[in-house]
């Protein structure tokens, strides 16, 4: 009888969650629950459908299986699990995820291991936890401190509401060195410097806090959970606002402040603006433009960008009209042609000198600003203007070289009918050759988009089913199979690549013999085979549900005797003295091989 492996080595080392937990989870967890949460399915057949999440479309062609526990998308390809939905969705990180789906299953989740001598691996939930503590203990400053009457005479003065005040968590940090210190007590002091809250004073070996006689507004991640804090002054000091450290939690150049909130009045907005400020967010908000975020002190990052088209098909940024305003939308729109996949729109709206959304929201209400949303330059028309100032297109020299700086820019767009466009209006503006363009600014390599491929390239795939693919198409769909396949051993002397997967598929399953399509990709998340099983996952099997058990078992006979007309051949090839040993283990189906082997080859044996 086949030995049961020890270990099943197809962990990644660095999730550091036993292997266990995270298939007890996945079979606890129905993909189909979870993806309805955040897109509504209708059922479809054995399957539900909707319009994907991932990609522009009117006809549904986003299918979540509830036999695999998985879902694929047939229009731009992108599939994956339980866990990998999350990831793309959500934008989490694999531990992220395993927390999100261990807390809708009521389980917790093991300690990592090694988690004391790996950093990377440690448990967070303490902070997070005294996050969320600090950010209550704000908001009650802001209610009942003594000295907060000039906190909230600022907040009355910026025309913000108490409702406003209440959604945004908007809070008060009072004067003083150590208030978070003694309301959270002196044991969480490590936890506070961490957090970016206390500041450590080195010659005394003791703290202060980072935050005081602020206005404070929580930022919080996708999930909701309070990551770090900006403070807006209320006396002389400086600087003016001020933002939460990075930390292990906090990183500002990937989160946008309100876009939590946004998503709570719309989980899947036409578009989002992108303003300077926390007050701007806020004010626009209560005058029901619920769709603001800003960055974090720094300007657009191409991972904000990335966060950002996650959630919306269309980005506009807002800026002041003067130099500095004009400097930030140009970094932004570098930031953004990378991102400019089919379906995207960006936009560029500039406000009157002296004004901020803050300020000309209250001053021309809700109707005339979002006018000003919707007619806001597109980023083809920013793009030429900009790199036109300055230049007499009605010259030679200056067409040449109004060519020359888009072409660069337009080059940094993936291949797709946006950049087709943007070179048809480059041609029209300076009477440059298409071809000629189109071959200066033609990616020298296409976009890498993990587990996306177009549907066309499936298609192509198809024509490829080998019966070694197959046999593994026919597995990881319907992983009940490995039950009635009992003698393997075979496998590990075939010269097919594919059965090496195969073999380690069929020892995993009958270990874990529980485990379905979503568990068993899990397994192969950080291998290069995952990509290969997720396509195979998504293939149609055409043969009738009665017959599958009957033709995988035909397939593995196949490749049986695959491998024995191999070995026969290079014994053939290869022949050596004791010959005769060597036939005579071989068993009598064995031997019948060997013979017809060495019959067709009309060649005596010379060994």
């Amino acid at each position: 009888m086949r030995k049961q492996p020890d270990t099943i080595h197809i962990m990644n080392m660095n999730k550091r969650i036993p292997q266990q937990f995270i298939d007890d989870l996945m079979s606890r967890i129905n993909i189909v629950d979870l993806i309805n949460d955040f897109v509504p399915l209708r059922r479809s057949g054995s399957n539900h459908s909707a319009c994907c999440p991932f990609h522009d479309e009117k006809t549904p062609s986003f299918t979540v299986s509830d036999s695999k526990q998985f879902y694929h998308c047939f229009g731009c390809g992108i599939h994956g699990t339980a866990v990998g939905f999350l990831m793309e969705y959500e934008r989490m990180t694999f531990p992220e995820a395993i927390h999100e789906l261990a807390s809708r299953a009521n389980l917790t989740v093991p300690n990592e291991t090694n988690a004391e001598n790996n950093p990377k691996s440690a448990n967070l939930t303490p902070l997070y936890n005294l996050l969320e503590q600090v950010n209550e203990f704000y908001q009650q400053q802001l209610r009942k401190h003594s000295e907060a009457s000039m906190a909230v005479s600022y907040l009355k003065n910026r025309g913000l509401s108490g409702a406003i005040a209440k959604k945004f968590n908007i809070g008060y940090a009072p004067e003083g060195w150590n208030n978070l210190l003694q309301h959270v007590g002196n044991t969480n002091a490590n936890l506070l410097i961490e957090a970016g809250l206390s500041i450590k004073k080195e010659e005394k070996n003791h703290c202060y806090d980072r935050f005081r006689n602020r206005i404070m507004f929580p930022i919080r991640d996708t999930r909701g959970r309070v990551i770090g804090f900006g403070g807006r002054v209320l006396g002389n000091d400086t600087p003016k606002y001020l933002n939460s450290p990075e930390t292990p939690i906090f990183h500002k150049g990937k989160e946008l402040y309100g876009l939590f909130e946004a998503r709570k009045a719309d989980n899947h907005p036409d578009r989002l603006l992108v303003v300077e400020g926390y007050m701007d967010v806020v004010a626009l908000a209560q005058y029901d433009i619920q769709y603001a975020v800003a960055t974090l002190g720094t300007s657009a990052t191409a991972q904000h960008m990335e966060l950002l088209y996650r959630h919306t098909p269309e980005v506009v940024f807002c800026f002041d009209g003067d130099r500095a305003g004009i400097d930030a939308a140009w970094r932004a729109l570098r930031q953004t042609l990378p991102t400019m996949k089919s379906g995207r729109q960006a936009r560029f709206l500039f406000l009157p000198d002296g004004e901020d959304p803050d300020t000309l929201v209250r001053k021309e209400g809700k109707a005339a600003f979002e006018h000003r949303i919707s007619t806001a330059d597109s980023l083809s028309t920013y793009l030429f203007e900009h790199l036109s100032k300055n230049i007499d297109l009605s010259t030679l020299d200056g067409r040449a070289r109004l060519a020359e700086l888009a072409q660069a820019m337009i080059k940094e767009i993936p291949d797709g009918i946006f950049k087709s466009l943007l070179i048809q209006e480059l041609t029209a503006r300076t009477q440059v050759n298409p071809n000629t363009l189109s071959k200066n600014t033609r990616n020298e390599e296409p976009a890498a988009h993990r587990q996306q491929k177009s549907y066309s390239n499936q298609k192509e795939q198809k024509t490829q089913l080998t019966p070694m693919r197959k046999a593994i198409m026919f597995l990881i769909q319907n992983p009940q199979l490995a039950q009635h396949s009992l003698d393997i051993s075979w496998l590990a002397e075939h010269k097919n690549t594919g059965a090496k997967v195969l073999l380690k598929l069929l020892e995993i399953l009958h270990a874990r013999p529980h485990l379905h399509t979503g568990g068993i990709l899990e397994l192969w998340s950080d291998k290069k085979e995952q990509q290969y099983l997720s396509q195979l996952a998504c293939r149609d099997i055409l043969t009738p549900e009665t017959g599958i058990k009957i033709e995988f078992q035909g397939l593995l006979k196949l490749l049986q005797t695959e491998q024995q007309q191999e070995k026969n051949q290079a014994l053939f090839n290869n022949p050596k003295p004791d010959f005769l040993t060597e036939l005579s283990g071989l068993n009598y189906e064995e031997r019948k091989e060997f013979m017809k082997t060495l019959a067709k080859t009309n060649k005596p044996y010379e060994g």
